[in-house]
């Protein structure tokens, strides 16, 4: 682990946040159980310490997107019950049923491929079979669903599988009151049922982050919630008004500090030109850090540095960005600024980039990648 403070581009990751918003949802669906999803390297903020401290703070379950991200969990030593979702017909399954690995099934096919995984394992797979309620994305559709069933349902008789649950994925839960979510609940309790009268006893599971903070009446059995683990709000809500804590911040040190004159073009293209004399502070971090490079193209990228809000001027490069700290700084070589986090004392936030950029919070915090990029855990896990 690397010490605070010491690395040119570092993502803090604050596991004392991740066990704060644990609490925060399972305080809001308190029927249900909290799958906490880690997919994505845990949304780039690191699946395992993320994991454990979820786990620590009273979630039951833990959600991934592929096979290979379950397997790094169990091979970290996490034993909690683990769903993944997103398969080929020809991924390993019997690695995954070795491991005690939950997985979705959203196909007669896919449902074959892990049965026989489930036989080469020597063990029952554990199955969560999707029904498609309205998202038209993964998800067995309604005209396919009874022979789905039909096939789990035999082959529950056989001993080759459990039915887990009945699952489905919400496609306007950041709008609490559209009327989608009503139809895809009343669809996921119609394929449940079906369910049932076939013999199998599934859980329900529907609700993400959105829906466990607003729509009670989806919790069912299990809540997912994935964006609000890491701080980052599914209702957009601004900083002092959302319960949640952002969870990572990516700083940068600053690595060389001048004096330029006024009438001088800053970086590729000279898109900006000093006005008068100041004082220019680079920072090592650049796109392929994940700053993207159109961040700055209406000149309204922000860092906090030296207690200030300041303006970085001109193009966003693949290993650095220029700040324009103002005539007469006193910022330093190996300063540190923070370019987003929680937004203490009026420093940017990754809603800050999602909003500039046009697109979700979800892309910044995945976007931080590459070796160049420290994480480092702070906090509790």
């Amino acid at each position: 682990m690397t010490t605070t403070g010491t690395a040119r581009v570092e993502a803090v990751i604050d596991l004392d946040a991740v066990r704060h918003n644990v609490g925060v949802l399972g305080a809001a669906a308190p029927g249900a159980q909290v799958m906490a999803v880690v997919k994505a390297d845990g949304y780039g903020h690191g699946a395992v310490p993320v994991a454990r401290a979820a786990l620590g703070a009273g979630a039951t379950w833990l959600g991934v997107c592929t096979i290979e991200e379950a397997l790094e969990l169990r091979a970290a030593g996490i034993t909690a019950p683990l769903l993944s979702w997103l398969h080929l017909p020809d991924d390993d399954f019997a690695s995954a049923v070795a491991a005690d690995v939950d997985l979705s099934v959203s196909s007669r096919e896919h449902l074959a491929a892990v049965l026989a995984g489930a036989r080469a394992a020597g063990r029952p797979a554990r199955l969560h079979l999707k029904i498609d309620t309205g998202l038209s994305r993964n998800g067995a559709p309604a005209a396919e669903w009874a022979d789905l069933v039909d096939d789990a349902a035999k082959a529950v008789a056989d001993g080759g599988c459990e039915v887990v649950a009945v699952w489905s994925h919400l496609a306007h839960a950041d709008a609490p009151h559209h009327p989608t979510l009503d139809r895809q609940a009343v669809r996921l309790t119609a394929a449940w049922q079906a369910a049932r009268d076939r013999g199998l006893s599934p859980l329900r599971h529907l609700a993400n982050s959105a829906a466990t903070l607003t729509r009670p009446d989806l919790h069912f059995d299990i809540v997912r919630p994935g964006i609000a683990v890491y701080g980052l709000d599914p209702l957009d809500r601004p900083v002092g008004e959302s319960p949640l804590r952002p969870v990572m911040t990516l700083r940068a040190r600053v690595a060389l500090v001048k004096q330029v004159p006024a009438g001088e073009g800053v970086s590729y293209g000279h898109e900006f030109t000093t006005p008068e004399e100041t004082t220019l502070a680079l920072l090592p971090a650049g796109y392929a850090d994940g700053v993207p490079r159109r961040l700055n193209r209406n000149g309204r990228m922000q860092v906090l540095l030296g207690g200030r809000s300041l303006p970085v001027v001109g193009r966003v490069c693949m290993d650095q960005v220029v700040v324009d700290c103002g005539p007469g700084s006193d910022v330093r070589t190996g300063d540190t600024a923070v370019l987003f986090g929680p937004g203490d004392g009026g420093g940017p936030t990754a809603q800050d980039w999602a909003d500039e950029l046009d697109t979700i919070h979800y892309e910044i915090a995945t976007g931080v990648h590459g070796s160049r990029v420290t994480r480092t855990v702070v906090g509790r896990s």
